[in-house]
Order: structure tokens, then C-alpha cells, then sequence
């Protein structure tokens, strides 16, 4: 997709400014009030939420990375601010494998469900898929609840670094084949490396275009 020099830019001063820790839910009385346009971040434990959305702002230390699967086990909400533009980004759970009891596991899976669905502020997903492994079991579920539920969302790619150039472009031709059968997708697939910044040009821009003029 083509954009505008000056949408780029203001993606980029807008996700590298100021950011707000707002809240870190776990139950549904803690999730913060409707304020500002939200973009959400899914997709299965150890799939690289934290990493892109660390990548995403300049920062190493905004959401918290771990080689455990399942370390996010609340909403965790930040406000990017810049001049009179604000987003809110939220970090969820991953799905899918955790080291945690069950009851633990279905608490916070039935929050973030209720959250993804009944979310009028929530913008977009970004639904994160490990390139290497491709779409899952879990990660269908996810795109027919937001497509029942009405909710965009865009399917973003991780860890492309990891694959040979033919295996990716396998990976994205099959990725872009399922999407295209989802009516609440984003048509563009986002490919993406936070360790090689490859891909996060196009997807911060995509997102900041949800910023909202505040005062």
C-alpha cells in the first residue's frame, strides 16, 4: 500500500512520543472507560505480541517479553500521545499454552473474548500469527468471533526473518488465500520482524491512521 510521507512521519512521532501506562486488567471492572480509538494486539502465546508492539513504539521495555508462553495474563493498556493525537494500544493475553491453572486460563480467555466483542472504542486487531507456523486452530476461532462480532481486523506476520524468501512467500500466499474468505479482514497481509524492523513502516502507519485529534 502506497502512503503519504506525512502520514508516515506522523505514524512514526506519534508511536515513538509520549506513551501512558492507563491499566493492567483482570476482570472486567478494571478495563478502563471508552476514551479514545483502541487498537488490540492478539494472537497465540509466544507468537511476538510484546516484541512488535515494543518494536512498534522505539522502546525495549514497554510490554514485557518472555521465552515463557503465556507470561501476558492481564489487558495491559497504554495511550500514545502526540500534539493533539492519541491511540490506545492493548496488549492481551496470548491463547493457546499457558503455564497456569485452568480456571486462571479461562478467566482471563473469557475476558478477553467479552473485550475483542463488546469494544465499540476498539478500532482494529492486529491478529499475530508466527510465520513459521502458520494459522491455527485457535487463531480460526478468533478470526469467525470478530467477524461475527463485526470488529476489523488485520493479520500480521512474525518472525519472517526466520524463513527462507520461497518459504515465506508460501506462507503469505497461503495466509492471503484464507483472509480473503474473512469479510472483517484487513485485505493487505502485514509482514513483519521486530528483530529486523522489517514490515513495521506499513503497520505503524496502518494503525496511527486510527489516532484521534483530542482538544
Amino acid at each position: 500500500m502506497f502512503y503519504e510521507e506525512a502520514d508516515i512521519e506522523n505514524a512514526r512521532k506519534l508511536f515513538s512520543g509520549e506513551c501512558n501506562f492507563i491499566a493492567a486488567a483482570l476482570n472486567e471492572e478494571a478495563i478502563p472507560p471508552q476514551e479514545v480509538n483502541e487498537i488490540a494486539f492478539a494472537g497465540r502465546s509466544n507468537v511476538g505480541k510484546s516484541s512488535l508492539v515494543n518494536a512498534l513504539t522505539n522502546r525495549k521495555t514497554l510490554a514485557r517479553t518472555s521465552q515463557t508462553p503465556g507470561r501476558t495474563r492481564q489487558l495491559i493498556f497504554f495511550d500514545l500521545i502526540y500534539q493533539s493525537l492519541r491511540l490506545r494500544l492493548v496488549d492481551l493475553p496470548g491463547y493457546g499454552y499457558a503455564k497456569a491453572p485452568k480456571k486462571d486460563i479461562h478467566s482471563w480467555t473469557t475476558l478477553t473474548v467479552k473485550y475483542l466483542k463488546g469494544r465499540p472504542s476498539l478500532r482494529t486487531v492486529c491478529l499475530l500469527v508466527d510465520s513459521r507456523r502458520g494459522i491455527g486452530d485457535y487463531d480460526r476461532l478468533i478470526m469467525k468471533e470478530l467477524d461475527l462480532a463485526a470488529v476489523s481486523w488485520v493479520l500480521v506476520l512474525t518472525k519472517a526473518d526466520k524463513l527462507k524468501n520461497d518459504e515465506l512467500t508460501k506462507v503469505k500466499d497461503e495466509t492471503n488465500k484464507i483472509i480473503s474468505k474473512h469479510p472483517a479482514s484487513y485485505p493487505e497481509l502485514m509482514v513483519t520482524s521486530s528483530l529486523k524492523n522489517d514490515g513495521l513502516i506499513s503497520l505503524r502507519t496502518y494503525l496511527g491512521s486510527f489516532a484521534q485529534k483530542i482538544g
